[in-house]
């Protein structure tokens, strides 16, 4: 199994309440009916207020090498993606468990 992890920060001046920035998280959402290949998938915002804390988080889990990259090609992943990087950067982790 690959855990998939990442971590978003809104660009300066970007709130979470925003009609496109909450159009992305449901995006991102959605994505756990949508695609096959996520065995796992969580999303959601950070409820904590520190300096160094990301805004929105994704933990996913799928089988292998292959699903990974059948996953980030997927049309759906990359549309929500898309909408992301209009507002937002982020980092990711991925790690065999």
């Amino acid at each position: 199994m690959i855990r998939h992890l990442v971590l978003f920060k809104l660009n300066d001046g970007v709130s979470r309440d925003e009609p496109r920035v909450v159009a992305g998280a449901k995006a991102f959402q959605e994505l756990g009916g949508i695609v096959p290949e996520l065995e796992f998938w969580e999303c959601a915002w950070n409820i904590t207020d520190r300096p160094i804390a990301y805004d929105f988080a994704i933990n996913s889990a799928v089988a292998d090498k292959d699903a990974l990259t059948r996953y980030v090609e997927h049309p759906a992943h990359q549309a929500a993606a898309g909408q992301w990087r209009e507002f937002a950067t982020w980092v990711i982790a991925d790690y065999a468990f």
